[in-house]
């Protein structure tokens, strides 16, 4: 199960003007099981260091929290990337009906990019708690660069024009965002 956390953040400009402006934060967290998440935030309630370190100065700074369990879909697994990069994280939002549905279309157009090999893929996961029929899906890039070379190669590849073709009948809306690791992520 990953549990992903986006919240919108301020950080005032340090200069003397009041702009703002806005960072997203995205933490996911990989727990085994509802009674390991439960342990887990036991924890980081009774962690004190943790509290006046990290919660507390950024609680102030924090707009808005979305909090949404996933699931890693059945047909992939969690693939680690082969050195440093950038994410792309798409998320999906497909029409009601679930995986039933939707999921072989869906399957075939993550298959046809991943068969052209400027990407690979971490992983696909779907939620269970949160907003449903959700399915997000992390890329793994060299870099931005390479990212978008990759995609203009892909939207003239005739079969992943046909698998894409297919899926977006069962898609409402997408929406992606490039994703830097922090110095201190596991995805560095």
């Amino acid at each position: 199960m990953l549990v992903l956390r986006n919240c919108l953040m301020r950080a005032l400009a340090a200069r003397q003007t009041q702009s703002v402006y806005y960072s997203k934060l995205l933490q996911a967290g990989v727990q085994n099981n509802f009674a390991h998440r439960a342990e887990v935030r036991k924890a980081l309630a009774k962690n004190k260091e943790w509290q006046e370190q990290f919660l507390i100065p950024n609680l102030l700074l924090m707009d808005k929290q979305e909090c949404e369990i996933t699931y890693l879909v059945p047909w992939c697994k969690i693939q680690k990337p082969p050195k440093e990069g950038v994410y792309e994280l798409v998320t999906f939002q497909m029409k009601p009906g679930g995986p039933a549905l939707w999921g072989e279309a869906f399957q075939r157009a993550i298959y046809s990019h991943i068969n052209l090999n400027y990407s690979k893929l971490v992983g696909v996961f779907h939620t269970e708690y949160g907003v449903l029929n959700k399915v997000h899906v992390l890329w793994w890039n060299e870099s931005p660069d390479s990212r978008a070379a990759g995609r203009h190669q892909s939207h003239e590849d005739p079969r992943v024009v046909a698998a894409v073709r297919e899926s977006v009948n069962y898609l409402v809306s997408q929406q992606n965002m490039l994703l830097v690791p922090a110095s201190f992520s596991p995805l560095k």
